[in-house]
């Protein structure tokens, strides 16, 4: 690296929506933070029940775990921020702590992804090969795959931090977003970013193309099994504990493949309503979430 790329902007501000009125800050901020509380109480709950209840402790609940510790997490390096920032006017981050909310963000992501495509594995397996079921998906192999998953999300995002990091950021410091991500981030760097947004966005596709490739493929043979099944009431028992999956996986990811997509090949939107949207399918999974845990997950 040249002896220009030198670091200059030594913090960021994030804006949040552009669009927004002061008078509506403290507004926009409550209603954040009744979100991000309902989020806790919401997942908190669930966790408590897990713990305390017995008949709970089954492969699919701690796939479940897995996903509520994800959201909580997001939410957690997140909206405290961004409601900080409409509050308190405390908008100012600093540029270690931006690129570190920024490997949070895509970290948990990744772990959602994966965790998701699990879920449907679990899925899978359950429906087409049932007498293996608890030889395949037993408590124990579901939580050696969560950690190999927790770790592996984090060696695949460290490496894309470390990219971006070092970019000469010498202009503006202004993050048009509610968080710190790559997209965001990268496109204030003074330099050409292709190098660095290119491999990243073919990263998230792949995470996100692969993930829901074996999602797809799974629910494709679920409903062929399905299909093979005489009895309406086994055919209804089927598509409702696998209904609440298939929500989760839908508002999960087909948001975020479209602001990919967007984002790398130039479509643009009012920028409100971009990050309206984005903040939509960040939150809103995780507060129906515990919901669709609780009301579809009857056994196969």
């Amino acid at each position: 690296m040249s002896s220009k790329n030198v670091t200059i902007v030594k913090d960021f501000f994030i804006v949040g929506f552009p669009g927004l009125h002061p008078n509506y800050y403290v507004f926009v901020s409550a209603i954040m933070f009744f979100i991000y509380l309902c989020i806790l109480i919401g997942n908190g709950i669930f966790l408590l029940l897990f713990a305390t209840n017995k008949s709970l402790h089954k492969p699919m609940y701690f796939i479940y775990i897995s996903l509520v510790l994800s959201d909580v997490l997001f939410c957690t390096c997140t909206l405290p921020k961004i409601i900080a920032r409409y509050w308190f006017q405390e908008g100012i981050i600093s540029f270690a702590a931006c690129f570190f909310q920024m490997y949070l963000v895509h970290y948990f992501g990744v772990v959602n992804s994966y965790v998701l495509a699990l879920m449907a594995i679990d899925r899978y397996i359950a429906v087409c090969y049932p007498f293996r079921y608890h030889t395949f998906m037993s408590n124990r192999n579901i939580v050696i795959s969560s950690i190999v998953i927790w770790i592996f999300a984090h060696l695949s995002i460290i490496m894309m931090v470390v990219r971006a990091y070092p970019l000469p950021y010498c202009g503006s410091n202004t993050i048009l977003h509610c968080y710190c991500d790559h997209v965001s981030i990268t496109r204030l760097a003074c330099t050409d970013r292709t190098p660095y947004s290119v491999p990243a966005f073919v990263y998230a596709m792949v995470v996100l193309l692969g993930s829901l490739a074996i999602i797809l493929f799974s629910y494709f043979f679920i409903i062929l099994a399905v299909l093979k099944i005489s009895s309406a009431q086994g055919k209804l028992k089927v598509f409702s504990t696998c209904s609440s999956q298939l929500i989760i996986i839908a508002l999960f990811f087909l948001p975020r493949c479209f602001y990919y997509l967007a984002a790398n090949i130039g479509i643009t939107f009012n920028a409100d309503l971009q990050i309206a949207v984005i903040m939509l399918y960040s939150l809103l999974p995780p507060m129906i979430n515990p919901l669709l845990y609780s009301l579809n997950t009857e056994e196969v």
